[in-house]
């Protein structure tokens, strides 16, 4: 049995990478070309993962878009349990984001050089990174382009429904008012399962609630409040539908 599922491992692994090479002009050029380009670059982002998911069998079902305003900016958060999470996001959000990746990330042959124009990538255990990463993040909400983050900080290994959270992406949405929309995402982890290369076919399932207004947390301690709200509410997402 473990034979074919290394094939199939192999299989989706060298598929990810094609087609990540063959999408990769459309993705990077109107970037390039001017800074509005990023919406045409995720039609085609959206495409690369929507054309590698449907070809190695993995199928997503969405629940809750509808909490979603198409025009307003969010800072989604989304528990981190799978390396698959990098299509899931397209597949789940319709709107032109930016995401924070770990710099190991970037160093990644071709994912790395394509993704590095629509991430931030951030060294963890560099304060003056976390800081750049801050700064980059403020300018990007200012214009409009929600962004995701994973708050646990790091992909959970554990039986824990989340690792605590770090708390960067709460001051950022107090400081600019962004609603917080918690996204839970349930599945990927059985697709690649925990300490294990291996893959399988499978389904994710995400899952949106209302958003979290950072109004009312703008005392001085108010991202502590907040990043606790908002823990306790992806907690309960993902407690409820695994």
């Amino acid at each position: 049995m473990k034979i074919f599922q290394w094939i199939y491992t192999v299989y989706a692994a060298v598929l990810f990478v094609v087609l990540m090479l063959a999408f990769s002009l459309f993705i990077i050029l109107p970037l390039v070309i001017s800074p509005r380009g990023g919406k045409v670059s995720f039609v085609f982002i959206r495409l690369w993962a929507s054309t590698w998911s449907f070809l190695v069998g993995i199928r997503y079902e969405v629940h809750g878009r509808e909490f979603i305003k198409p025009l307003q900016p969010y800072i989604y958060i989304f528990n981190h349990r799978s390396f698959i999470d990098a299509p899931v996001i397209p597949m789940a959000i319709r709107q032109e984001v930016r995401a924070i990746g770990k710099k190991e990330l970037s160093k990644v042959p071709v994912f790395g050089l394509i993704v590095s124009r629509v991430a931030v990538w951030v060294d963890r255990k560099d304060a003056s990174s976390r800081k750049a990463s801050v700064a980059v993040l403020l300018g990007i909400l200012k214009k409009g382009i929600s962004i995701v983050v994973a708050p646990e900080g790091t992909r959970n290994n554990t039986s824990q429904a989340l690792l605590p959270f770090q708390r960067g992406a709460f001051r950022i949405a107090i400081e600019t008012g962004t609603p917080i929309m918690p996204m839970a995402v349930i599945g990927a982890d059985k697709i690649m399962p925990r300490g294990s290369l291996l893959m399988r076919p499978g389904k994710v399932k995400v899952y949106f609630s209302t958003p979290i207004e950072p109004k009312k947390y703008q005392n001085e301690e108010g991202y502590i409040a907040l990043a606790d709200k908002c823990f306790n509410r992806l907690e309960a997402m993902i407690l409820t539908h695994e």
